[in-house]
């Protein structure tokens, strides 16, 4: 087989089929040359939408018998998985060795990165189908409320109460029940003290002396007995 011819021959029919954007750059000692790729829905202005890339090839002496050496550059949209398909591509030329392959090859890539970006978006569609699923759950859960029981109610009484110091104020006032008079008056500081700040608060206590002598001068024994006449 003489590989210079094969390989000329085949340049010329790539230059055919891409023309315009297969870029020649070199050929000593073999052709090196690069086409570029994109996925169907690929959009040159929005790069967010789709995939691109540029593969670079470079015969070898006695190719087609022996696969091209085989490069990705300037991906777009697959970053992390560029590895995946150079493997792909590197695998499918040991399956066409023995007949040019260029083609088949970028071909093969573009399938490739339409299968991709076919997954990529059923992908998407899944995860925000799972998102808007977890999210009415939420929000029947938010309407249903908790299933309440006499153990989980009590121990959201307690807790209640225990917030706003309800249990503090009824210990407090079943305690005081418990005292004496006595008890009570030593416990509460402020019954001890209210005389006192009574007697702070006024000028002074006066008493008439003349109530007192005119007590002395009653008959309380002729009151007695007139009564019980």
């Amino acid at each position: 087989m003489d590989y210079k011819e094969e390989q000329q021959n085949e340049i010329d029919a790539l230059d055919s089929i891409y023309c315009g954007e297969m870029i020649i750059s070199g050929s000593d000692p073999y052709y090196q040359f690069e086409i570029p790729v994109k996925s169907d829905e690929f959009d040159s202005v929005q790069h967010d939408i789709g995939l691109s890339c540029c593969l670079k090839f470079e015969y070898v002496e006695k190719y087609p018998d022996d696969p091209p050496i085989v490069e990705i550059e300037d991906v777009v949209g697959f970053e992390e998985q560029e590895d995946e398909l150079k493997e792909y591509l590197i695998q499918q030329a040991q399956d066409n060795v023995g007949m040019v392959m260029i083609f088949t090859l970028v071909s093969a890539a573009q399938e490739w990165m339409n299968n991709y970006s076919d997954s990529e978006k059923q992908r998407k569609i899944d995860d925000d189908d799972k998102r808007r699923e977890k999210e009415m759950e939420a929000e029947l859960k938010r309407f249903e409320g908790t299933k309440v029981t006499v153990e989980s109610f009590l121990r959201w009484k307690f807790n209640f109460e225990e917030d706003m110091g309800v249990l503090k104020k009824r210990n407090e006032e079943e305690k005081n029940k418990k005292l004496t008079g006595r008890e009570l008056f030593m416990t509460d500081k402020s019954l001890n003290e209210s005389d006192l700040k009574f007697l702070e608060e006024g000028d002074s206590v006066k008493v008439d002396e003349s109530l007192f002598e005119e007590i002395d001068d009653l008959d309380i024994g002729d009151v007695g007995s007139s009564d019980d006449s």
